[in-house]
């Protein structure tokens, strides 16, 4: 019970952190694979108690995934193009 709420401790940190750090892209992206690595070692607790097979994992593993690298890619592609990843000064985000 007390590995449960470190892990929901662990998942409304991230969450604050994500809402207070969403001038800068690459620490809202640090906070959300912060987010779902904590969601990760949830799911992981959940299925080791109800004695589940660990299929659903991999899965959640893999989309985490490829929401870091498009998010990184993301970020890449406007470091490029602007020089700099200061989300309040782009203009075609107002």
């Amino acid at each position: 019970m007390m590995m449960l709420i470190l892990l929901f401790f662990m998942f409304i940190s991230g969450l604050i952190s994500f809402a207070l750090k969403r001038e800068h892209l690459l620490l809202m992206l640090l906070s959300l694979e912060f987010i779902v690595v904590s969601l990760y070692f949830i799911f992981m607790v959940y299925l080791k108690m109800m004695n589940y097979e660990y299929f659903f994992s991999m899965v959640f593993l893999t989309m985490s995934v490829c929401e870091g690298t498009l998010g990184l890619s993301i970020l890449v592609s406007m470091i490029r193009a602007y020089g700099n990843d200061n989300i309040l000064t782009f203009s075609f985000l107002w």
